[in-house]
C-alpha cells in the first residue's frame, strides 16, 4: 500500500510539474530564417504571392511525392488556397493568403490538421537583391502540452525553413522569373 501512494504522489507531483512548468513557458511561438535573392521584390513577390510554384521550393513536397493538392480561390493574392493530403510525413492542411501588400509582405494562414498557426514573407530590397524573410507565429493559449511543443519548433521546421529559402533561391535565381 505504501509503494502505490508514493507512485500516486509521484504521478501527481510529476504532472503538476508539467501543467505548472507549461503555464510558465512563452504562449507564442516564432520561428524565422531569411535569405537574399538575387531578384528584384516584384519579381520574388509574384512568385510568392501566388501557390502555383510552391512545390517547386517547397521543402516538404519531396517528403511525399504521391501528396495531393488541390487550389481554390483567385490563382494569387488574398483568398488564394492550397490543400494538401499526404503521408504521415506531411500530413493534410492547408494555406490561404490572408493579407497580401504588394513587393513587401505576405500573410499565409496555416492549418494543419485542425492546428492553426501562421507564416509570413517579408521583402526587403538589399544588395541589389531582395531579402526574404519566412517567419513562422504559433499561438498556443493554455494548453501546457503546446506550450511545451513550442519549445521544439525552432528545431523541428527551422532546417525546413532553410532549405525552403536556398530551393526558392536556386529556382529563382535560375531563372528570368
Amino acid at each position: 500500500m505504501k509503494l502505490f501512494r508514493w507512485t500516486l504522489a509521484t504521478i501527481v507531483a510529476v504532472g503538476l510539474v508539467f501543467v505548472a512548468g507549461g503555464l510558465l513557458l512563452p504562449s507564442t511561438t516564432h520561428v524565422e530564417r531569411s535569405v537574399v535573392i538575387e531578384r528584384s521584390p516584384e519579381q520574388v513577390f509574384a512568385t510568392l504571392d501566388s501557390f502555383e510554384r510552391f512545390n517547386a521550393w517547397s521543402p516538404w513536397a519531396e517528403y511525399d511525392p504521391q501528396a495531393r493538392y488541390t487550389f481554390e480561390g483567385p490563382v494569387r493574392g488574398v483568398g488564394a488556397r492550397m490543400r494538401w493530403v499526404g503521408n504521415r510525413a506531411v500530413g493534410s492542411g492547408s494555406q490561404e493568403i490572408i493579407a497580401s501588400e504588394p513587393h513587401s509582405r505576405i500573410v499565409v494562414a496555416l492549418d494543419f490538421d485542425g492546428s492553426q498557426a501562421q507564416a509570413t514573407y517579408l521583402l526587403v530590397p538589399e544588395a541589389g537583391g531582395t531579402r526574404v524573410t519566412w517567419a513562422f507565429d504559433s499561438t498556443h493559449g493554455l494548453n501546457p502540452f503546446r506550450r511545451w511543443l513550442g519549445l521544439l519548433f525552432d528545431r523541428m521546421i527551422g532546417a525546413d525553413y532553410e532549405k525552403g529559402l536556398a530551393r526558392l533561391k536556386a529556382l529563382m535565381e535560375a531563372s528570368d522569373a
